[in-house]
């Protein structure tokens, strides 16, 4: 959606790498947003987007405006069950409306620019799955690969939003990834789901952050875990940092004895990279 960070432009490298001819759409979709989100001020320099698209090898930039998208009359909606249901989903969250236009507006651009392979990052966990899940039911012929997070050198997850944070506010930011780090290392350890979440959010606690959400879930489907060993796991959370709404997670691994959990991506294999350091 613009406002181009170190992690989209991993995504737009990754591409260059692996494609013959690399598209990046560039488009604010209001109707992800929820009433009283930050539409309106979310930050917006496409000039600057364009030229970071450029450097990063991108052929074409493509950033209609949102009546190109959303022309009179339109009237349609894509909407995904299941996965939609928690975290962001929740109604107590952003509400499954936030991935009818998500689901939406990627099914457009993908239609439109009828990619063969299409890059999103994990830090928006969630929202692949549910990508993930509408190209297949829709039969689109389109792969989705999912890129590793790309982290400050402190932890915080990279995003837009991160524009939004004070001094105070980004000194308190990286709880949201010490809190999974915590919850990472008690299910390493072979505790309960539940428990590990608690730690989390002890650690939050202790930073002054409130979440919206940290929970503990399996990574396929964001159903609840059975504690199964060998079961892949996210640990997701989302919270309000001043002014900024920062969501991040993890990948988990129920233990099975004498084998390590990997922290992988169930099906992309990605793990979390920091910016200046490992």
């Amino acid at each position: 959606m613009g406002a181009l960070h170190e992690g989209h432009v991993s995504l737009l490298r990754r591409a260059r790498a692996e494609c013959d001819v690399v598209v990046m759409s560039l488009f604010v979709n209001p109707t992800q947003f929820a009433p009283g989100e930050d539409f309106e001020r979310y930050p917006r320099d496409e000039a600057r987007d364009a030229a970071l698209a450029e450097e990063a090898g991108v052929d074409v930039v493509f950033a209609p405006s949102a009546g190109e998208i959303y022309p009179e009359g339109f009237a349609t909606t894509v909407h995904v069950t299941g996965v939609t249901a928690v975290l962001c989903g929740d109604p107590r969250s952003r509400g499954p409306e936030h991935f009818d236009g998500v689901a939406t507006v990627v099914a457009k651009l993908f239609s439109i620019c009828s990619p063969d392979v299409a890059y999103f990052g994990q830090k928006d966990y969630q929202q692949t799955l549910v990508i993930r899940r509408m190209a297949a039911d829709l039969n689109l012929p389109v792969r989705v690969e999912v890129c590793p997070i790309v982290r400050e050198p402190d932890g915080l997850a990279l995003s837009s939003r991160n524009a939004y944070l004070g001094s105070d506010d980004r000194r308190r930011a990286p709880a949201l990834k010490r809190a999974l780090d915590a919850a990472q290392r008690e299910i390493a350890a072979g505790s309960a789901a539940g428990d590990a979440a608690a730690s989390g959010r002890a650690v939050l606690a202790e930073a002054e952050v409130d979440p919206e959400y940290f929970e503990v879930l399996r990574a396929d489907d964001l159903s609840a875990p059975s504690a199964a060993p060998g079961e892949r796991l996210v640990i997701a959370v989302a919270a309000r940092v001043g002014p900024a709404r920062l969501i991040d997670n993890c990948l988990a691994e129920v233990p099975v004895s004498g084998a390590r959990p990997n922290g992988t991506d169930p099906v992309s294999g990605a793990v979390t990279t920091n910016v200046g350091g490992t």
